[in-house]
């Protein structure tokens, strides 16, 4: 994807979650965070020091217009931070290799296990953040895994729709 598109749709998820997603809760457990794409869709081949600070303000302005206080911020921060070392580990790929690293390209394996990992990890970091608590530790695996895959679903069948569209 060229730059534009990344960026126009970096912008679509983020209205998105704002105007659409933050307003669905089934069960007390289920919520998609669809804006954890974000960390998926960014360019590879940008500075790291850009990268984290896009991530940062990213999730600050999701944190604003959900009046969370910092948690998206906190656990976008820090997939962000992760991403190259779990690209390094799904996708064994060298310095070199950033330069030409689509997602789109590789084997749906190594996107499948890549993406489920860091959508379970900044969704676990999330509702930690926001239980703030051991107590609550059944709530915040639950929270997890339910809300994990709803937006699982929804990414994928997002991308699958997406790329479907402009095969034809």
């Amino acid at each position: 994807m060229n730059k534009i598109r990344v960026f126009l749709w970096i912008i679509i998820i983020l209205f998105l979650q704002i105007l659409v997603l933050n307003n669905i809760n089934f069960s007390q457990h289920i919520n998609p965070y669809l804006y954890v794409s974000f960390i998926f869709l960014f360019p590879l081949n940008k500075n790291r020091f850009v990268f984290l600070t896009a991530a940062f303000f990213y999730g600050l302005i999701l944190d604003f217009f959900s009046d969370t206080g910092g948690i998206h911020a906190a656990s976008l921060l820090f997939v962000a931070f992760l991403r190259l070392n779990f690209i390094k580990l799904f996708f064994r790929k060298n310095n070199i290799d950033y330069l030409l690293f689509n997602l789109h390209s590789e084997a749906f394996g190594q996107v499948f296990n890549y993406v489920v990992t860091i959508t379970i990890i900044h969704h676990f970091i999330l509702f930690s953040l926001d239980n703030f608590s051991f107590n609550n530790l059944n709530i915040v695996l639950l929270n997890t895994l339910y809300s994990s895959i709803f937006t699982l679903v929804l990414y994928f069948l997002g991308s699958y729709i997406l790329r479907k569209k402009q095969l034809h």
